[in-house]
């Protein structure tokens, strides 16, 4: 349809809103209006994160030489004509408020030429004012320049991220348009340096490749695109794409990536049906690696209700939900791979020949490596000299006051929680979260002592990142080095992993660096803690014992005495408490040793 102005009664039933808020929003809706043009070749360049420069240039239809000046005009757009049309939107883009959005707070240009016509136009717009036309040489399609984003608009460009931040914004985003259009070639270039460059094979596992590194996608599982409907009277709903093994597993849900009709979508109700379909299959706190792409009837979803359209609404939400459900759980049942049985203690480690390596390790590591075992020499079991409280200090001044009383190790419930009896009854102690508190008090310990100790790896571990992880470990690599994790930049899409913090030196470096990153990334700790120890509060939650590992006599003892060791020993680094305590007149009440209550 060629471009018009909206009526007034229409645009005023558009969710409107201000889209652009970075330059990836820039980026998003130029690159949107290249797809619902049919390129199939979108190159994206960008300089200083985006501020200074973002050029999108696409092999698309491209727009007719009569429409380029009213492309720029607000509500104007050629993907609907009136209000019915908002009930059946089949493309990206529909509002008619981006290009005139993008062009107010930039000097914008754009070249392009319709199929058709022999020459190509050039239209140069300043603050939203047009400020020169021209006839141009072009090849079909569009290449719009936004340069000096938000130069008037002072404000706002104060609030944009360093350009690490902002070019992984852009390069995320770019990634899950690549996976929702495997067909499309994707090009990014940030300072003259591509970041990555998809082949448009039409292969979504490609573009998974790209984006997660080899050893995931070896790990992905395709899910048939399959037309899912409970009953006649219901809308069909397709589902395709690909579920990552069981083993294969996140500590958050940033990367379960959901689209709707080549939408990205963020909808918490599709991830939790994608996460129950995992139920019984991965370990609780843990989430998977997931691909899908839905496609409903246009009239099932309503994409008119968010300013980004990154939500949406269903007509029918249960069905959608069921189908999401049975497509991914199918997909694990038929397809997901037998769990190895590992040896007590065995870890399972990045590359197949870390388990020799590992071995070597120890012989060098020692006592270090053995922390996460909790391998200590116990004299008797109530106590341990090197953790037994001295009576007075060097200096003369009182010991501190205990915390925890002494407690004698009964057993241990469920292969989770540790019985221990004291001095007024009955002790429960969770071992997972006992463990991430000595841990995290040694981190901040060496910390403070300056002491700080790092193992070296035998052999560096590359990981492979996704673009915004990327630029979250560029920016922070000071802070992950003060945590114990040395990382080097590998290539455009990759890090080396040279050193792990000593006291996790036992623990898959892989994980190590995910769960620091994934602690950047999300920042959900306590506020008023600093950077620091919340990498070292997510870094102990990934290394410490797991719930369910069965642990000796000797260890549950050991964990006990660090314990008490502990400044603060009764909650773990995340608020959790770590010890129950049932007192011995409640045993006795409850025991009915009192009397008659």
């Amino acid at each position: 349809m060629p471009i018009r102005i909206l009526p007034p009664d229409v645009a005023s039933q558009i969710a409107a809103g201000e889209v652009v808020e970075r330059p990836a929003s820039v980026v998003k809706e130029l690159v949107e209006n290249a797809l619902d043009a049919g390129a199939d070749t979108i190159i994206v360049e960008a300089e200083a994160g985006g501020k200074r420069l973002i050029r999108v240039s696409d092999n698309g239809w491209g727009i007719p030489a009569d429409e380029v000046e009213m492309a720029f005009e607000r509500h104007a757009t050629s993907k609907i004509t009136n209000i019915l049309d908002l009930d059946t939107i089949s493309t990206l883009g529909f509002r008619g408020e981006a290009l005139a959005s993008i062009a107010s707070v930039s000097r914008l240009s754009v070249d392009t030429r319709a199929q058709g016509e022999h020459h190509g136009t050039r239209l140069v717009i300043e603050g939203g004012r047009v400020r020169s036309r021209e006839m141009v040489g072009a090849p079909q399609g569009t290449v719009i320049t936004v340069e000096n984003l938000f130069f008037n608009v002072p404000a706002r460009l104060k609030f944009l991220k360093r350009d690490t931040t902002e070019r992984g914004h852009m390069g995320a985003m770019l990634i899950r348009y690549a996976m929702a259009y495997p067909h499309v070639r994707f090009r990014f270039i940030h300072n003259r340096q591509e970041q990555f460059n998809t082949t448009g094979s039409g292969d979504l596992l490609d573009v998974i490749n790209d984006a997660y590194g080899g050893d995931v996608a070896e790990q992905m599982l395709r899910v048939e695109p399959v037309e899912r409907s409970l009953r006649d009277d219901l809308p069909s709903v397709r589902v395709w794409g690909y579920a990552g093994d069981p083993a294969l597993s996140r500590s958050n849900r940033s990367q379960i990536t959901l689209f709707v009709n080549g939408r990205w979508i963020q909808d918490s109700s599709l991830g939790y049906a994608v996460v129950q379909a995992y139920h019984t299959m991965m370990m609780v706190g843990r989430y998977p690696v997931v691909v899908l792409l839905i496609d409903v009837p246009p009239d099932e979803v309503d994409v008119n209700v968010h300013p980004t359209k990154a939500q949406v609404r269903f007509r029918r939400p249960d069905v959608v939900f069921s189908a999401v459900q049975r497509a991914v759980r199918g997909t694990l049942v038929e397809q997901a791979s037998t769990p190895r049985i590992r040896g007590q203690g065995e870890i399972r480690w990045g590359s197949p020949q870390w388990a020799a390596r590992r071995d070597r390790l120890t012989q060098v590591t020692g006592q270090r490596l053995n922390q996460l075992g909790m391998d200590m020499d116990m004299t008797d079991p109530g106590q341990h000299p090197q953790h037994r409280q001295p009576e007075e200090t060097a200096e003369g001044t009182p010991r501190r006051k205990r915390d925890l009383p002494m407690l004698r190790v009964v057993g241990q419930i469920g292969g989770t929680y540790i019985v221990a009896e004291g001095p007024d009854g009955m002790y429960l102690v969770d071992q997972h979260a006992a463990h991430e508190r000595v841990l995290y008090e040694q981190f901040m310990a060496e910390q403070a002592d300056d002491v700080a100790v790092s193992q070296d790896l035998l052999e560096p571990v590359v990981v492979q990142l996704r673009p915004d992880q990327m630029a979250l470990g560029e920016e922070n690599l000071d802070k992950l080095d003060r945590v114990g994790l040395q990382v080097c930049l590998f290539g455009r899409s990759a890090v080396q992993v040279r050193a792990v913090p000593a006291l996790v030196a036992s623990s898959d470096p892989v994980e190590a660096l995910l769960a620091a990153i994934g602690e950047i990334e999300v920042g959900d700790m306590p506020t008023g803690a600093t950077a620091e120890q919340q990498l070292v509060a997510r870094v102990c939650k990934q290394a410490a014992i797991k719930a369910g590992q069965v642990l000796t006599f000797a260890e549950m003892q050991a964990l006990i005495r660090q314990l008490e060791s502990c400044a603060a020993p009764k909650t773990c680094p995340h608020g959790r408490p770590t010890i129950l305590h049932l007192s011995a007149q409640q045993l006795a009440k409850e025991f009915g040793r009192l009397g008659a209550s």
